[in-house]
Formats: structure tokens, C-alpha cells, sequence
């Protein structure tokens, strides 16, 4: 391809503009000006490194913190051009993640370690929600008391690749039961209106989850929280390994960024309540998103973060958690957490900002 040389200065057109512009009074320095070929902004900017987010969810209000760039800016501060991929669960997030199509999957404990029981090579890299959100939920009329109950039952999940399933499998082993010993149903992420109208006898959910049933109507429920049997994290960032070795400065400013937008969502829930309305698709009614993001603030931190820092992990409990995954039969591994879980790339430690007081 031949390349056509940039007219110099000195062409007869460009003198004729100069002399031109010189009679109407305007510099010859401000006619180059006009017609030398500017830099765009694009080529100015500092250069992005791009990271892919693969999401268990749609942008919903509970992750308000990863929906509000365009407004906030975290990403773009600590050089990041972030892109959010959707899911239906963490298996999903997974299943993106090593397909290439994202570089940072958000993701639960039980899908991290059924890929690693399957021998994908998989590191996780900071503790989004330290707190076991998850619990399993059925109108009194069932009279649904303890994990024994479920047995026969129709159980509602939000997809079979989700956290919701894999708590389940953690009540009903409690009671030495299976998912063979229930009907599970997918039931999508609405998965309190086939409890409403009769179609399941229970449904897997979150506290988020149970919070909207409540605000539409669900009345009056029994609810199993699997912290109360099992308390290990709920979701976490988890990366490919050779991601973890090759680029671990872009994610350690991608996590420092992370951390930031989750402070801001602890420090103003108000603000991103009403950003909510316009990045979040659940997230129509501001009053509802104040109180699903100050339940969400809550799951983000504990004792461990306290001292530490957010995304800091318990490395004893995420132990208990990978041991009883085994004992349960739903992996067949060992897994040590100190070989597949690293806290060298998160920001240092600093106290969470508390959240405000409920007014």
C-alpha cells in the first residue's frame, strides 16, 4: 500500500491560507494550527489495560459497585478499562473465564472447587463477600423446620451452575440427604414467584433474594441459613493461573480498584442506591436498592477484613469449607487453599470504611 507523504507547511495552498488568514488578522502560528493534524484524545489518554469481568449474574443492584464507571471512574483512576461479561451463576462465570472470554471470573467456593477438583488450573485472588449469604427458603404452610424436612420436596434454584445449588447440597448433606432425594427446579433469578405461586415447596436463594420476596409480598417464611452449618465465603475474584503469574500488576491495580468502588458503596449507599436506577436492572425502586446494597455492604466485610483489609481471606474457614466439600462427596480431592488461594496482590491492608448508621 502506498502511503501518501503530509503536505509541508511551505505548499503554495498552505501560504495561500496564511496570507489570507494574515489579512483577516489571525496569526499565521493559529492558521498551522487549524491545519496541522491533531492528536485525539484516544492517542493522548494514557494507555488502558483491559480486564473482563465474567459475572454469576446480570448487572443487578447487589453489584452496583462494578456497574457505575461510566459515572465513577474506580477503574480508569488505577488504569483499568473494565468490561462486565453476564452470567447465570458461578459455574457460568467459571465457564467464561477459561474459555477465554474473561480474565477475572466472580464466582463461589463451590464452583471454584468442583473446576479445581476437575484439575482446571485456577487461583483465587480476594474475598468479595466473606459472609455465607445463602439460604434456603419455604412458606410455613410446609412446615419446611430443618434439613430432614427438604426430603421429597420440590427445591428451587437460580440455575444448576449456581451457588444457591451448591448450598443446598451443603443443607441436605446435614440430614444425610442428596439431590437425588429432592426435585430441583431452575427457577431463574425471580426465584421467590414460583415459591408464591406454588410450583416449588422451597427455593435455594441469598439474602438479597429473600429480602425482594419479602418487599413483594412473600409473607410469612422458614429460612435455613447454610452459615449456620457451613460459614465460608460467598463469592470471590478467581483468575486463571497463567494470568496469576503473567499479569499480576494489572491485577493487583484491578483489586486495588475493586476496593475503592466497594468503600465508596460502603461510604455513600445512598448515591449508589439512586445510580443504581440506571445501571442495575432489578434496580426501579431506590428505596429497595438503599436496603439490598446495605445488605450487601455487610456481607463484605468480618473479622478477618477488620484487621486486614477488604478482599482478605480466612484462610482456616476456606480450609473447613474445602474439607467438607470432600466429606460430602462433592469433590473427590484434597484441596489445599494455600495452593490455589493468593492475598499477595490485594492492596495493603487498611480498615474498612464503617457504613453509616440506618437513618
Amino acid at each position: 500500500m502506498t502511503h501518501r507523504p503530509h503536505s509541508h507547511p511551505s505548499t503554495p495552498w498552505l501560504r495561500r491560507l496564511a496570507a489570507h488568514a494574515h489579512a483577516l488578522g489571525v496569526s499565521c502560528a493559529l492558521a498551522l494550527a487549524i491545519t496541522t493534524p491533531a492528536v485525539s484524545w484516544a492517542q493522548a489518554a494514557p494507555k488502558l489495560d483491559k480486564v473482563v469481568v465474567a459475572g454469576w449474574s446480570k448487572p443487578i443492584t447487589e453489584i452496583t459497585n462494578l456497574l457505575v464507571e461510566e459515572d465513577k471512574g474506580f477503574f480508569k483512576a488505577r488504569g483499568i478499562d473494565l468490561a462486565y461479561v453476564p452470567g447465570a451463576g458461578g459455574g457460568d462465570a467459571l465457564r467464561n473465564l477459561l474459555s477465554g472470554q474473561a480474565d477475572v471470573a466472580f464466582t463461589d467456593p463451590g464452583s471454584f472447587f468442583t473446576a479445581l477438583d476437575k484439575g482446571e488450573k485456577l487461583r483465587a485472588i480476594y474475598d468479595i463477600y466473606p459472609q455465607n449469604v445463602f439460604n434456603v427458603v419455604s412458606l410455613k404452610s410446609q412446615n419446611i423446620l430443618k434439613p430432614a424436612d427438604l426430603k421429597g420436596k420440590r427445591i428451587g434454584v437460580y440455575s444448576l451452575a449456581s451457588g444457591t445449588r451448591q448450598n443446598l447440597q451443603v443443607l441436605l448433606n446435614q440430614a444425610g440427604l442428596t439431590e437425588a432425594d429432592v426435585t430441583v427446579v431452575v427457577t431463574g433469578l425471580l426465584n421467590f414467584a414460583p415459591l408464591m405461586q406454588g410450583q416449588v415447596d422451597a427455593t435455594a436463594a441469598t439474602d438479597t433474594g429473600l429480602l425482594v420476596g419479602r418487599q413483594k409480598g412473600l409473607g410469612g417464611v422458614n429460612v435455613m441459613e447454610i452459615k449456620n452449618h457451613l460459614n465460608i465465603s460467598s463469592d470471590f475474584f478467581v483468575v486463571r493461573e497463567d494470568t496469576y503469574q503473567q499479569k499480576k500488576d494489572v491485577l493487583k491495580r484491578f483489586l486495588h480498584a475493586y476496593q475503592d468502588s466497594a468503600k465508596w458503596m460502603m461510604q455513600s449507599p445512598e448515591e449508589a442506591a439512586k445510580l443504581a436506577v440506571k445501571v442495575a436492572i432489578d434496580g426501579q425502586n431506590p428505596s429497595m436498592n438503599l436496603d439490598i446494597i446495605r445488605l450487601r455492604n455487610e456481607s463484605s466485610v468480618s473479622a478477618t477484613t477488620d484487621k486486614r483489609g477488604l478482599g482478605a481471606f480466612d484462610m482456616v474457614s476456606l480450609q473447613k469449607g474445602a474439607k467438607a466439600y470432600k466429606a460430602f462427596g462433592m469433590i473427590q480431592r484434597d484441596i489445599l487453599v494455600s495452593d490455589v488461594v493468593s492475598q499477595d496482590l490485594l492492596p495493603t491492608a487498611t480498615k474498612p470504611a464503617t457504613q453509616p448508621a440506618k437513618k
